[in-house]
């Protein structure tokens, strides 16, 4: 009877120990952690998920404004840095900051006047930069607090966020449903895709607004990194970067990208809309536009060796090469943001579409559903 006590608590110490090994693995091994991250202004608990893929790249993901805190990318020496901008805790991004990271929307980018005509009846938006809208309004996506639910798939971890947009918020018809799932696959992509619906005719354009700098430190300007844009034409603006609606060739002109460029090799050109712009903040029409997914830009920075493709199934690409940078806002580890130390690529609807007829449409109808794909992918030369 002793020898059968002994054996059955022998047994059980030795699950235990089994039980508690698994647990400790499977915790070690896990893609999608989740830890508070702080408080909304509206009161309601934020968090931050951490999703690490196979080769240990590791994000970093907010459900408020579905942000990217961090991005960390191995560079030629194996040496993970992170490669966005952004900030250490949640307070610095419920202000107004350059929309760091985040999903903009309803409409990225401008929209002249705050308004357009959609169906005859024309719609007053709330207008937030002059009296022109920009990235969504006073309150666009940026500032909202977006349901999450975490996804772990064979391709790597993915987070699924959606967010409800009620009829007229920001001025825009139609209650909008909206989900953008963030993968970060084992093939070291940075995968978004969303997806919309709405019960009115509306127009949708929500884009990502992650500030880059493969160097892996906001020390350093982006001014020497390398660019390719697939695009032979780009979109010129006026003084508050509204399009004239021309499509204007890039050729001879310092907005040609397709062969890799120095950022900085041309960037304070005497060119009209370098002036304007106090640098690149343009709208290029991509070539081969026929709503599949292809390669259209890469960067590639010397130093580390790290190297950026981007793939869209959209017509344009944003790039903005952090010219209103200027050193007031200070960013992760205390390091102040300064001029041109990031650089965005929102793969997007052209800018005021919905007031250019001759620019692809961005109009969503009921029974329609909105799909878009954008993916960042790294990889080290």
């Amino acid at each position: 009877m002793k020898s059968l006590f002994k054996f059955c608590l022998v047994f059980l110490l030795s699950l235990s120990f089994y039980l508690n090994i698994q647990g400790q693995t499977q915790a070690e091994n896990k893609m999608i952690t989740k830890e508070k991250f702080g408080t909304a202004p509206s009161g309601e608990t934020v968090y931050i998920y951490t999703l690490v893929n196979t080769s240990n790249t590791k994000v970093r993901i907010t459900n408020f404004g579905a942000i990217v805190q961090s991005l960390f990318v191995a560079d030629r020496n194996k040496k993970f840095d992170d490669v966005v901008l952004g900030f250490d805790n949640l307070e610095p991004y419920t202000k107004t900051n350059p929309y760091f990271g985040a999903i903009v929307g309803r409409y990225g980018n401008r929209l002249n006047k705050a308004k357009f005509t959609l169906d005859g009846t024309t719609y007053q938006l709330n207008a937030n930069e002059g009296q022109n809208q920009l990235h969504g309004g006073i309150e666009g996506f940026n500032h909202k607090v977006w349901l999450a639910e975490e996804i772990e798939g064979p391709a790597g971890p993915s987070l699924k966020l959606t967010y409800h947009s009620a009829d007229k918020e920001e001025g825009y018809p139609g209650n909008l449903d909206i989900s953008v799932t963030y993968t970060l696959t084992n093939d070291n992509e940075l995968k978004i895709e969303y997806k919309a619906t709405t019960d009115k005719p509306t127009v949708l354009n929500p884009t990502h607004h992650t500030y880059f700098n493969l160097t892996g430190s906001s020390k350093n300007t982006i001014l020497n990194e390398m660019l390719f844009i697939d695009a032979d034409k780009f979109t010129p603006t006026n003084s508050e970067s509204i399009p004239s609606g021309e499509l204007a060739d890039v050729a001879n002109t310092p907005m040609d990208f397709r062969t890799p460029t120095k950022i900085g090799e041309r960037i304070d050109n005497d060119f009209q809309q370098l002036v304007f712009a106090k640098g690149y903040d343009h709208n290029w029409v991509l070539n081969n536009y026929n709503g599949s997914v292809r390669k259209v830009v890469t960067v590639y920075d010397s130093t580390s060796g790290r190297y950026m493709e981007a793939f869209t199934d959209q017509p344009g690409v944003q790039f903005y090469a952090g010219n209103f940078l200027d050193g007031t806002l200070t960013g992760k580890s205390g390091i102040p943001l300064n001029h041109r130390t990031g650089l965005c690529l929102e793969m997007q609807h052209f800018p005021d579409s919905p007031n250019h007829p001759n620019f692809p449409s961005a109009v969503l109808r009921p029974g329609e559903v909105y799909t878009q794909t954008t993916i960042y992918r790294f990889s080290t030369k």
